[in-house]
């Protein structure tokens, strides 16, 4: 019957009138809505008479379509994905956000295809395979790929994930987006420790606090242990430096104190191969805490380390004696000190010290 009706809609397509051809596509639409279990060459007609009627139509009536056909569960095939790839953002959004029917094809053709609003609208899906992400991660701006890790929805695979941050590093309009990121592998987070401000510093240090013991040995397992290209050479004393740390600690005598004078005397490379020997973090970690006077990751690493806060308060004094308020700043981060959980501080130093091993390797 609903073949039968069909066809005389299809008449109707001889007028001429776009008034007509609208009430046409409109008849059309509420026949395949109000028929049943449609299938085969119905389904065929269907989606031809739609989808050559729809072409021709108005941004406006096509966006009527739009939203009708992205609650459909079995709409016209080919309908769907000339929706989907509309020029309209406003036709296409209800399509690519809402519709089920879309399959990995029909969305990685648009997402390698078309802008970035297609690309946003697709983020947005309730579901996102990891192939999708990885194509949106790979063509979307930071304002894309912030939507794409805001939807936990969004599934990405190991590659993908590790692309994103390699990005974030970079950009500070993602750090929010990536630090927030509730399934991002605990490894790849604290990578993003050093180049996130104080706030986002601390929902990093949280996350570690809260981390299942269990998660976090597969993080380490997992870890790149890559070495950043940027960390720059050595200085040129560091030969020297590690020779009489080697000295030193050979005869046991290498002590908190100890550090403390290296730092005092401005003997910095003594300070920071000793640091690292003690802490057993890696030196470029070790030197980017101290020339950027990372006082909060300084904290971390004394905490872990389990030296008394007095010290850490003398290592603060020191590094920032060119700071007229020294003393205050110092208090501020005594306090900060205080109250970092040592097992938080120990969970995060675990990641730094993924890099030491990372540059044993690369070394032997």
């Amino acid at each position: 019957m609903a073949r039968s009706k069909l066809h005389d809609l299809i008449e109707m397509a001889r007028e001429p009138s776009s008034e007509r051809r609208r009430e046409l596509l409109r008849g059309v639409t509420d026949l395949f809505f109000s028929s049943e279990d449609v299938r085969g060459e119905e389904m065929e007609l269907f989606d031809d008479v739609l989808s050559q009627l729809a072409g021709e139509m108005e941004e406006a009536v096509r966006l009527e379509l739009a939203q009708r056909m992205s609650g459909a569960e079995a709409p016209p095939r080919g309908l769907l994905r000339d929706l989907a790839r509309d020029t309209s953002i406003e036709v296409a959004r209800p399509v690519l956000e809402n519709s089920r029917a879309l399959t990995d094809d029909d969305l990685l053709s648009v997402a390698r295809t078309r802008g970035q609003d297609h690309l946003r609208a697709i983020s947005q899906r309730p579901t996102i395979s990891e192939a999708v992400s990885e194509a949106i991660v790979e063509r979307g701006d930071d304002a894309t790929v912030g939507l794409l890790l805001a939807n936990d929805g969004a599934r990405m695979s190991r590659e993908t994930q590790e692309m994103v941050v390699d990005r974030a590093v970079e950009r500070p309009s993602l750090h929010s987006a990536v630090v927030r990121r509730k399934s991002l592998p605990v490894d790849l987070l604290n990578e993003m420790y050093f180049v996130v401000e104080a706030r986002l510093r601390g929902e990093i240090l949280a996350r570690n606090e809260a981390v299942d013991p269990a998660e976090l040995d597969a993080a380490l397992a997992a870890g790149r242990k890559q070495l950043a290209a940027r960390d720059g050479a050595l200085p040129t004393d560091y030969a020297e430096a590690e020779k009489q740390v080697r000295i030193l600690r050979a005869r046991g005598a290498i002590t908190p104190q100890v550090l403390a004078g290296f730092l005092r005397s401005r003997e910095t490379t003594k300070f920071l191969v000793a640091l690292c020997e003690l802490a057993d973090i890696d030196f470029h970690t070790a030197r980017r805490i101290l020339e950027r006077r990372e006082l909060d990751a300084l904290s971390i690493v004394c905490k872990a380390a389990g030296f008394e806060r007095s010290l850490y308060l003398t290592f603060a004094v020191l590094i920032l004696d060119r700071d007229a308020n020294a003393m205050g700043r110092a208090r501020e981060y005594g306090e900060l000190y205080e109250n970092l959980p040592r097992e938080a501080a120990q969970r995060t130093i675990r990641f730094w010290r993924m890099r030491r091993k990372a540059g044993d390797m690369a070394a032997a």
